[in-house]
């Protein structure tokens, strides 16, 4: 069989009507689905090689592919939608199509979607896994598919990756802090213990160790990763009329918008009495009042960077392995104000 003319865009119904199965049926044989005969596969993927279907520059499809335990970070914040944002327009720019999917954890075909995705040795997939839990890492672990992870990283893991340097840029906070005359800085910490939070919080007390302060057990604060979860959950906790450090770092901006409502609400004034730091720089954060002080995340840049890593890695000879770190900006609001001594009684 004669190749086609490059110009020309090979599709599932070129394939169809080139090997005179349906479109369905190319389909599931190239998606290495179950129910295709082994000979039927064989004759569309020849078919389809030989159309270069394949082949550069003819990568039309890059998975955008969400990853969920439970929805609880990735469906309540715009932090998602901004990269997904960044990489559909850099998708575009680069003549590619973006297929979004997701994968839900608790949905009873979870363990099949994740096979045919993974042993696809012609999808071009990016994996978010803010939500992706170590002990599910395994289901990832041998893809055939061309993987990059997205803000989520394992200790042993063998996959190209683009990351949050978390644990150094909370450090920055607390520096911040420190220099603002805070010693008493506490922490709000994510009851759902994602990898982010694990590596913020390992910031957070690094941080305090670097500047000699104590990490006071009772400042440390368990709440909902949702804003309104966060919200209820320290209206409870000031009913307990505790005493309140003169700063917080807070996991994330949900978090800290969160809290910072129940204590305003409650009467105590930020930065006045509690100066606040979040991490992320969500919009909700310029418009706050006070207007929130964190660590900005390049959300849209991470979009654009992970379409132009995979693209390299569809084209590399070389199986080299990278792990790259995005490093947040601070940016600095009105949450946060110099520490006086304090005759409120907080």
């Amino acid at each position: 069989m004669e190749k086609r003319n490059n110009v020309m865009r090979t599709t599932i119904r070129t394939i169809s009507e080139a090997t005179g199965f349906s479109p369905a049926t190319v389909s599931n044989a190239l998606n290495n689905k179950r129910g295709v005969n082994p000979a039927t596969t064989e004759t569309i993927m020849r078919v389809a090689r030989e159309l270069e279907y394949f082949e550069e520059p003819i990568l039309k499809r890059i998975l955008f592919v969400m990853y969920k335990t439970n929805g609880l970070i990735t469906d309540d914040t715009p932090f998602f939608n901004l990269i997904m944002d960044g990489f559909q327009n850099e998708c575009k720019r680069l003549g590619f199509e973006m297929v979004m999917q997701y994968l839900d954890r608790r949905e009873e075909d979870f363990e099949k979607r994740v096979h045919e995705l993974t042993k696809n040795s012609q999808a071009t997939v990016v994996l978010v896994g803010a939500e992706l839990m170590d002990e599910d890492f395994h289901f990832f672990e041998n893809a055939k598919c061309t993987l990059l992870t997205l803000d989520y990283w394992n200790e042993t893991m063998d996959c190209n990756g683009i990351l949050i340097n978390n644990e150094d840029a909370v450090i920055k906070a607390i520096h911040y802090l420190a220099e603002k005359g805070h010693e008493e800085i506490g922490y709000l910490r994510g009851a759902f213990r994602i990898k982010a939070f694990e590596a913020r919080e390992a910031g957070y007390q690094r941080g305090m160790s670097l500047h000699r302060l104590t990490c006071d057990p009772a400042n440390s604060i368990t709440v909902s990763v949702t804003m309104d979860g966060a919200y209820q959950d320290m209206q409870a906790y000031l009913r307990t009329q505790p005493k309140l450090p003169t700063a917080f770092f807070a996991d994330n901006d949900m978090i800290a918008l969160g809290c910072m409502k129940a204590m305003l609400e409650a009467g105590i004034q930020i930065p006045e009495q509690v100066s606040i730091v979040g991490f992320d720089d969500l919009p909700f954060s310029e418009i706050s009042t006070p207007r929130l002080t964190s660590l900005r995340v390049p959300k849209q840049a991470m979009g654009e960077m992970a379409v132009q890593r995979i693209v390299e890695m569809r084209k590399a000879e070389q199986a080299i392995k990278t792990k790259i770190l995005v490093c947040p900006d601070f940016i600095e609001r009105d949450s946060v104000k110099e520490n006086r001594k304090r005759s409120d009684g907080l």
